[in-house]
């Protein structure tokens, strides 16, 4: 007989829904990948995103109010950076967990051929 699975609480499946909605905009999604490899100024993701200041901004005020991003100020910059409960593996992978819940978003890296 196999084994149950644990019951998931409605708070885990809240929480990672609402991470699903809002890593569904792909502007939003840029700018977490982007993060994954360290802390950014607004200005650093505008230039490798080719977006404007405002809708950058934007975006990063929706992810840090949902808890995805934590921001610095550094003199007249502010420095934004994955919470962390994010686990980051060398910039290709993200992991939420939520309760028993967790989800992993590989970035597959192009093959090599030659």
């Amino acid at each position: 007989m196999p084994a149950l699975a644990p019951v998931v609480k409605d708070h885990d499946l809240e929480q990672l829904a609402s991470f699903f909605r809002l890593l569904s905009d792909r502007t939003r999604l840029n700018i977490v990948m982007a993060l994954s490899h360290g802390p950014r100024n607004v200005s650093s993701l505008c230039e490798e995103l080719h977006l404007p200041q405002p809708t950058v901004s934007h975006h990063l005020g929706l992810l840090r109010i949902n808890n995805i991003l934590v921001n610095r100020r550094q003199g007249k910059q502010v420095f934004y950076a994955l919470v962390d409960t994010m686990d980051v593996s060398d910039g290709s992978i993200l992991q939420k967990s939520a309760g028993h819940l967790s989800v992993r978003i590989v970035r597959k890296l192009p093959s090599v051929s030659g």
